[in-house]
């Protein structure tokens, strides 16, 4: 699991329930994407929330999930905040 911890000492991850993090301090979780299948059955990432693009389509929701926490990974969990 991956933490970012900005210069105010907020954290910022893409929840996993590896680590208890009520141990860092409040939590606030919110939606970074919804994955969801199309009305043809492949699946989508919409990563609206926090402000990035459509991926997909893909055949399997594992699929979709691990090009989800990919671009998470890569654009949103950088050492700059998210905008």
């Amino acid at each position: 699991m991956r933490l970012i911890i900005d210069r105010r000492g907020d954290v910022r991850c893409v929840y996993s329930e590896v680590i208890d993090l009520a141990e860092l301090g409040s939590v606030k979780i919110s939606r970074g994407s919804h994955v969801e299948p199309d009305c043809y059955g492949f699946w989508i990432a919409d990563l609206a929330p926090v402000k990035g693009p459509r991926l997909g389509p893909f055949l399997t929701r594992s699929d979709a999930l691990e090009a989800e926490t990919e671009w998470l990974d890569i654009h949103w969990l950088s050492d700059s905040p998210p905008t």
